[in-house]
């Protein structure tokens, strides 16, 4: 399991029942998560879970609300190493940050900062983008990025972040875009990259209604972006919570297009917490990562 063990400002405190209870700076929240099947003996009575400051509860008519126990900032801001980001108790349970991630973010951090190429060399396309934690430790490490993601929103808090983290006159740019048509436009332009990124939804839509599907997409997008590769590229990434979209299946497909065109190396495993009450460790998905041989 690829596991990120090097936060201060965020905790997995516990998991049980359903539910997991962390840390963020200095506000503990509970929150609802399917992986967590198994149960901590008394964890209800336990002086641990009485300290969570909010929760958030799922509705049986779908979505949820958060119930808070103390006053709690609308949003504060987190740090992991270098870079900053802004927490918000957000809709569906959200807080605009996936934790678990900065062990992909140290791995593709490494690559970069070892291989003693200019920025201008390590151009990072960042699919899905989200907040922007991945193009923001790119861009720390030395890479110029193109950060994309079709929500706006997303968009917005990701120049924030960038804002917060002291890297907003590095070279990045900003694209509010459906992924695949986006893609499509690159190859056409003849724009070349040395590392992907791609944290594809399992359902989503762009921004004029196009719908994303995971299982009748991914294979396709993969297959584009190993064509906006540069004949030196570095590093390809791909993060999936989707159920069922296991790691044989990222190493057939990564074997059908990096592989194929490109050699290499790959390791997909699964990415996760680990939770401090215990010797326990949380599952988050699957990471497929691909590295140009030396």
């Amino acid at each position: 399991m690829f596991i990120s063990r090097s936060w201060k400002d965020y905790e997995l405190i516990d998991a049980s029942r359903g539910e997991k209870l962390e840390r963020w700076g200095g506000v503990i929240l509970r929150r609802p998560d399917p992986q967590i099947v198994w149960s901590v003996p008394d964890h209800e009575k336990s002086a641990l879970w009485s300290k969570a400051d909010a929760r958030y509860i799922r509705s049986a008519k779908g979505g949820g609300s958060w119930r808070t126990f103390k006053k709690i900032p609308e949003s504060w801001t987190i740090g992991y190493k270098n870079l900053k980001f802004r927490i918000t108790p957000m809709g569906f349970k959200h807080t605009g940050l996936f934790p678990e991630q900065a062990a992909n973010w140290d791995w593709f951090s490494d690559i970069i900062k070892s291989s003693g190429r200019a920025r201008s060399d390590v151009r990072v396309l960042n699919l899905f983008a989200y907040t922007g934690g991945a193009s923001l430790a790119a861009l720390e490490a030395g890479a110029s990025v193109c950060h994309v993601d079709a929500a706006k929103g997303m968009v917005a808090r990701a120049k924030e972040n960038a804002s917060l983290s002291g890297l907003s006159e590095l070279p990045i740019r900003y694209i509010v875009d459906d992924v695949k048509k986006f893609v499509g436009r690159e190859i056409r332009r003849g724009r070349k990259y040395e590392g992907i990124i791609m944290d594809p939804p399992s359902y989503g839509r762009g921004p004029g209604g196009e719908v994303w599907k995971i299982e009748d997409e991914l294979f396709e997008l993969i297959e584009l972006c190993a064509e906006l590769l540069s004949d030196d590229p570095m590093f390809f990434l791909v993060n999936t919570y989707t159920t069922g979209l296991s790691g044989s299946v990222m190493k057939n497909i990564y074997d059908l297009t990096l592989m194929k065109k490109f050699g290499g190396d790959i390791d997909i495993d699964e990415i996760g917490l680990p939770i401090t009450n215990g010797e326990l460790l949380l599952p988050c998905g699957y990471s497929a990562r691909w590295q140009r041989s030396d």
